[in-house]
């Protein structure tokens, strides 16, 4: 497993925030500078003592960590990011995800209703970020920390609100970048409501390719020194999901049958990429299928369905 890539005289470490148990899920991405170090992304707050742990194991603790940079603010991506402004850290986002760090009640309301009861459990507390600790960037802003030197680009797609950011050829892709597990030649999208929309991630593929990238780096999970390929794979994915909507959406299938054809969909892809059981959970850990269903739904019904 690569967990560490030198970019400059700068050193990336993949720091695993075993969510639910499960390695290789959610990560953050830790970047030592001469004042401390910064994050991208910071996981929910139910990881935050693994994450402590982790950054205790390199000799740091959260104190130490200057900046969280979001590339949006889904809970496992933000949750923690209040907590560490707490302990001084700036908080650096997209400006349409700024206002629900700073008054939080209506994304954990969205996230409630997806959620219910498993909400603690799953995500912990999402603490408000206050504005003087919050750093708000435009679309190909320059965000210089300490000379680590960070490029935003506004990608929508899976979420209005999402950077990717570039350091010197390395490409922090969030979500944009799909989820793949470390070892695998698997692509998996996350694809949510209310704002999963397949031209908009198509776009932002074609941003993401007009720059000169040599690392990916998607919050699940990992680093990969195969750009190409593994664009060109999320756009296989899009592919692949707009033309089972294409095929299953305009059946109006029953709930129960529209999630049996979705999941027998995504284990025929995983079996063709020689996916096992081991990995296959970690995948369904996450990108929660259900989740990509109702996003699914949602877009399909408001962009696609023929009046």
């Amino acid at each position: 497993m690569q967990n560490q890539l030198q970019v400059n005289d700068h050193t990336i470490h993949t720091l695993d925030l075993n969510f639910m148990g499960i390695r290789g899920a959610i990560s953050c991405y830790m970047i030592p500078h001469q004042d401390g170090v910064v994050l991208v992304e910071c996981g929910p707050g139910s990881t935050i003592p693994v994450l402590q742990a982790q950054l205790n194991s390199f000799g740091y603790n959260a104190n130490d960590v200057t900046d969280v940079l979001l590339t949006h603010i889904h809970l496992d991506h933000a949750g923690a990011s209040g907590w560490f402004a707490e302990r001084g850290a700036q908080i650096h986002v997209h400006p349409v995800g700024a206002p629900h760090l700073i008054d939080p009640q209506k994304l954990l309301a969205s996230a409630g209703r997806i959620y219910g009861d498993r909400m603690d459990l799953l995500w912990g507390e999402f603490l408000p970020v206050p504005e003087s600790q919050l750093n708000i960037h435009h679309d190909r802003e320059i965000i210089d920390i300490n000379n680590l030197v960070f490029l935003p680009l506004d990608t929508p797609g899976h979420a209005s609100h999402h950077f990717a950011y570039l350091l010197a050829g390395a490409c922090f892709s969030g979500d944009i970048g799909g989820v793949r597990m470390t070892g695998a030649r698997h692509i998996r999208l996350p694809m949510p409501p209310p704002e999963f929309h397949l031209e908009h991630w198509r776009s932002s593929l074609d941003i993401l390719r007009s720059q000169e990238i040599f690392h990916i780096l998607p919050t699940h999970f990992g680093i990969f020194s195969d750009p190409d390929w593994h664009l060109a794979a999320v756009e296989g994915a899009l592919d692949d999901v707009e033309a089972w909507m294409v095929q299953y959406m305009p059946e109006n299938l029953s709930a129960d049958e529209f999630e049996n054809e979705f999941l027998k969909w995504e284990r025929q892809r995983a079996r063709a990429d020689l996916i096992d059981n081991h990995d296959m959970n970690v995948y369904r850990t996450a990108n929660p299928p259900e989740i990509s269903m109702l996003g699914i739904q949602r877009y399909w019904h408001k962009y696609r369905q023929q009046s």
